[in-house]
């Protein structure tokens, strides 16, 4: 029954795997729901599973459709490239980039190339998802098109520059280095700070990017010494709203924190701990880099993204 699949029912299976609500792909993929339902009924009898199960939230995909997921994203990324024309037209293109960015990275990028992206190409739809443990797999799978991550230049780092996959390209988009927060009429305002006073207070931590540690406890660790992490949390609005009312000190990256902390009763000091900057990063396969379409968006984010971070 393989032999009856198309590049449409593929991609019915793919929008039900993102959206997991019939509803909302048929919204998507400009079909009818009882149309929708009925290439879910064909790729059922295709694959002989279900596929997915009603629950009261919406669809949940069965084991064999999340294995199917990574291999149905390849399969029709190379279809697309069969049938896209050469030479790629902004104006005239629908096609579908898909990215997986940083939390901190949307402020510092998306207003800023996005304006461009949408001049220039009314019909070219962005997909994306935030950064996560499973994006650097992604990329060297070619399941996105692209990464906005951070990696950095402090030799002391596992996430040095020159530990990326060599399948990848990269284009550093701008620099950034952790800052303090804490919020006004904290008593480190009033003392001298220096480390010893950033470790004798309790921290609040972000984890993001599917990272748990940053390269300030890396380094800190070589001295053996920790920050005391009283609470984690899993984003920054929420962390700098909890900030403002307790003594925990929250690192942020500088830039993020330049756009953010101004909507909070925050003050800012320096990471009393040498670190050189990290950097955002424009990343990509190899695979991509003589695809016209790609070129095009890859140098708007360039242009837009590295312009406003000098």
């Amino acid at each position: 029954m393989l032999h009856q699949l198309s590049f449409n029912l593929l991609r019915v299976l793919e929008i039900l795997l993102e959206e997991r609500n019939v509803t909302a792909a048929a919204l998507r993929l400009n079909l009818s729901q009882s149309a929708v339902s009925k290439h879910l009924a064909k790729l059922r009898e295709t694959f002989d599973d279900k596929l997915f199960d009603r629950t009261a939230s919406g669809l949940k995909p069965t084991p064999r459709a999340i294995e199917l997921a990574p291999a149905l994203r390849q399969v029709l990324q190379q279809m697309e490239e069969l049938t896209r024309p050469a030479a790629f037209s902004p104006a005239l293109s629908q096609r579908r980039f898909t990215i997986d960015m940083l939390e901190t990275a949307y402020s510092l990028t998306f207003p800023y190339f996005m304006p461009q992206v949408l001049s220039q190409a009314p019909n070219v739809r962005i997909n994306t998802q935030t950064w996560s443990k499973d994006s650097l797999d992604k990329l060297l799978g070619c399941e996105i098109d692209m990464g906005i991550a951070c990696r950095e230049w402090d030799e002391r780092s596992p996430l040095h520059m020159k530990h990326l996959p060599e399948e990848l390209n990269y284009i550093e988009l701008l620099r950034d280095h952790p800052v303090c927060l804490v919020r006004e009429g904290h008593p480190a305002l009033d003392n001298p700070w220096n480390l010893d006073a950033f470790l004798q207070y309790r921290h609040l931590q972000v984890t993001f990017g599917g990272l748990q540690r940053w390269l300030l406890d890396d380094v800190l660790t070589l001295e053996h010494k920790n920050r005391d992490v009283a609470v984690d949390m899993p984003d920054f609005h929420s962390a700098m709203s909890l900030c403002e009312q307790s003594d925990l000190i929250l690192c942020v990256p500088a830039k993020h924190a330049a756009r953010m902390a101004k909507h909070y009763r925050l003050a800012k000091l320096d990471v009393p701990v040498d670190l050189a900057p990290g950097a955002y990063v424009l990343l990509w396969h190899k695979h991509f880099d003589q695809d016209s379409g790609h070129q095009w968006l890859r140098q708007l984010i360039v242009d837009k993204s590295v312009g406003q971070g000098k």
